[in-house]
């Protein structure tokens, strides 16, 4: 595997190319499969950086059809140590509302049918998941936000469900009593998968309404409104992603776990 190409991966869209200084595109090739999309190699914030749009640049794969696997192992071939995974998301709680965003630090699972491991053997490898998301790494994107003058929340369980179609009124109002913050289409099992290539993720969440209408008794959202506020956002995340990586000390340093320390059975 490649060792120097970049440090820090981003899991983006095609708007944030431009923020890249001496940018290049590379095709990745993975024993699981074409990425999303070409990879842009670059700087930012004096940071070697990598791209991928997980929804490819035309944003034309729904998320139940992203091939999570090859995206990870792209981004784990070109040497990076550390993912940013940004998604657009919907709020589950009135105190978290749409413009806001949340540095997740748990997720739930209520996918069905996603390939969401590289170990299928012959080795018994059992990947924890009890803490999915680098705390090191969410402290730096919470002083970023803060120094962008951003108003986020530190912590938060994103839901994760299958898409693409949205939650019923029923199942927002199951998600809400639970109290979790935050639902999304994507983050698992990109973050596990991460997680299982020793990279360490940290989730940025972009609130874009509130899911069903239901907590914030409003009208249910088309996916028109949702994408409208997402890139009504995109200029905070982008200068977010630029301080972030000013922050970031030295990618080696910064220690996320071994993920397979007691992983297997030998």
């Amino acid at each position: 595997m490649e060792k120097s190409a970049a440090d820090i991966g981003i899991f983006g869209g095609s708007g944030f190319y431009k923020l890249l200084e001496n940018a290049e595109e590379r095709t990745v090739e993975t024993p699981y499969g074409a990425p999303s999309d070409k990879v842009m190699l670059g700087t930012l914030g004096g940071k070697r950086v990598a791209f991928l749009p997980r929804h490819g640049v035309h944003h034309s794969i729904p998320p139940h059809k992203i091939n999570f696997r090859a995206n990870a192992y792209a981004m784990k071939s070109l040497g990076v140590k550390h993912i940013v995974s940004p998604c657009a998301a919907g709020s589950l709680q009135k105190h978290v509302a749409p413009g806001e965003f949340v540095v997740c630090d748990q997720y739930v699972d209520r996918t069905s049918g996603r390939i969401d491991t590289f170990y299928d053997g012959p080795i018994s490898t059992h990947v924890s998941a009890a803490d999915p998301y680098c705390a090191q790494l969410r402290a730096l994107a919470i002083q970023a936000g803060k120094d962008c003058g951003i108003k986020l929340h530190e912590k938060g369980t994103v839901v994760v469900i299958q898409g693409p179609r949205f939650s019923t009124k029923a199942e927002s109002k199951w998600f809400t009593a639970m109290g979790w913050e935050v639902i999304n289409m994507t983050q698992y099992p990109e973050a596990h998968l991460c997680r299982e290539l020793n990279m360490g993720v940290v989730n940025i969440s972009l609130i874009t309404d509130y899911d069903s209408g239901l907590v914030g008794d409003v009208e249910p959202v088309s996916h028109g409104e949702v994408m409208k506020v997402f890139s009504d956002n995109l200029a905070k995340l982008q200068k977010m992603l630029v301080r972030f990586c000013e922050l970031m000390p030295d990618p080696a340093t910064v220690d996320c776990g071994d993920a397979l320390a007691g992983a297997r059975f030998s």
